[in-house]
């Protein structure tokens, strides 16, 4: 049975802490004397007044959450906090509810794909509101994937499992002792991504922003040609920091806790992810350098950014990537659904993912060369038992129909092809912009058709809570007493 009021009382906490947020914009606009403190102003009412009746009508002495209720809260909390985060963009932008829910939700979940254009121009409070969003979603996301998933065993998670993922009495203050050490890193990384791009000639608007959207690997720009319009020290900022946002945060803290930097180097999940940037880095570089007459250090500025941004899925643009021939647009296409690691703020399939499809396909081959032998397979040192083989399976299968049903839907539309599997592929993977000229690098969604919206801010939040969280709820099982 689910237990309404302790899920009515977290989704009151959640949204009393948007309204706290919404305080930041507000007073930007209050001192700044631009456009947007009467519709924050408003928007924070609102929200703190819904936020007061569900922790009122929430509160119970008997707090106690199970299995049920934490897949129903995680889906609930994505959902609903992304309908009153809209709220300023309503007021201030004076854009549907529509098109400010696919904005919310793109930001929050940290994909990065805007319907919004003249950012150049855009009150600096909004400009604030959409980066906060984005830096909001990444912690959430981090905190979900150490602490919720492994739990939940959703998509082979289990794998992560660690005294953060032990929701007992007594693993406790562990646990938020772990979550406070990732926020911690968390901010400590921002803030020194701040000071990278304040070293790289960024202004300290833009500097704030962009760390924010950097490390969460959201992609959100304060201008319509995204990175373009900054220094090439300030791409390479971008890059090492979408990297590191790309990295499990979970090995941050075990790094600096056993001053032992090797917990990161030694991982098997960073390994794959580090050999895969640095591979596909240097091949689009050297393509770049020899069919496009680029320089090779502007090559592999321009390939290595590109190639951070779309496998952290940050959605950051630089150059239109769509225009450098078959080759480039084949390792895209590939990375778009790679994703970086567990436990970190991009999305994707994630690497482990692959790591153990191919651990399980090299124990096939062995065990048809040697019908008699006994192979264990590990990964990290850890077994993979069947049921993680099997919540790895699932996850890849329903990830790959839930792009194909959102390509449908777009392609219903009227919309052609490459718009319509792009855009379902960069929504569920949570990457941001798709290719085709309507929502390519240098395209927005802002002309698609609303239900089109809908469809992909519904892979959105697919892709960013791992998929099977959300089918789960839709199931009639999962209502049965």
């Amino acid at each position: 049975m689910v237990n309404y009021r302790p899920i009515l009382f977290v989704i009151g906490l959640v949204l009393s802490k948007i309204a706290l947020f919404m305080y930041v914009p507000t007073l930007v606009a209050f001192f700044t004397g631009t456009e947007g403190f009467i519709d924050f102003a408003t928007s924070v009412i609102i929200t703190h007044c819904v936020a007061f009746l569900c922790l009122t009508f929430g509160r119970t002495s008997d707090f106690k959450l199970g299995v049920r209720d934490m897949f129903l809260i995680t889906t609930l909390v994505w959902t609903i906090a992304s309908a009153f985060a809209a709220l300023p963009f309503v007021f201030i932008n004076h854009i549907s509810f529509t098109d400010a829910y696919f904005e919310t939700m793109s930001g929050i979940t940290t994909t990065g794909s805007t319907v919004l254009s003249g950012l150049d121009n855009m009150a600096p409070s909004i400009l604030l509101w959409r980066s906060t969003l984005q830096w909001l979603g990444g912690i959430g996301f981090i905190v979900m994937g150490v602490a919720i998933l492994p739990m939940l065993n959703v998509g082979g998670m289990r794998l992560f499992q660690t005294e953060s993922s032990d929701w007992s009495d007594k693993s406790s203050p562990r646990t938020k002792n772990v979550a406070k050490n990732i926020v911690n890193v968390y901010l400590s990384l921002t803030g020194l991504c701040f000071l990278g791009f304040l070293l790289a000639g960024m202004d300290t608007f833009d500097a704030i922003n962009h760390a924010f959207t950097t490390l969460s690997t959201g992609g959100y720009s304060t201008s319509d040609s995204s990175m373009n319009g900054f220094s090439h020290s300030a791409h390479w900022v971008a890059t090492l920091f979408m990297f590191a946002g790309g990295l499990p945060f979970l090995l941050f803290v075990q790094a600096l806790r056993k001053k032992a930097p090797g917990a990161l180097v030694n991982d098997a999940q960073v390994r794959g992810y580090t050999l895969l940037v640095v591979a596909t880095g240097l091949a689009v570089a050297i393509w770049l350098t020899l069919t496009m007459d680029y320089h090779f250090l502007d090559a592999l500025r321009v390939s290595m950014f590109n190639i951070v941004s779309v496998v952290t899925t940050t959605g950051f643009g630089l150059d239109d990537f769509t225009a450098w021939g078959p080759f480039p647009m084949i390792v895209f296409a590939f990375i778009m659904l790679v994703g970086g690691c567990s436990g970190s703020t991009a999305g994707g399939l994630k690497i482990f993912r692959f790591q153990v499809a191919f651990a399980l396909l090299r124990k096939q081959m062995m065990q048809l060369i040697h019908p008699s032998g006994v192979f264990i397979q590990r990964y990290n040192g850890r077994p993979v038992t069947d049921d993680i083989v099997r919540s790895v399976v699932a996850f890849a299968l329903t990830f790959i129909l839930t792009i194909v049903f959102v390509a449908a839907v777009l392609g219903m539309m009227g919309l052609d092809a490459v718009t319509s599997i792009t855009g379902a592929v960069t929504a569920v993977a949570n990457v941001g912009p798709g290719m085709g000229t309507i929502i390519g690098p240098t395209g927005n969604f802002s002309t698609l058709p609303d239900l089109a919206k809908w469809a992909l801010s519904f892979g959105m939040l697919m892709g960013r809570l791992e998929i099977l969280t959300v089918l789960v709820v839709f199931s009639p099982a999962f209502w049965r007493n």
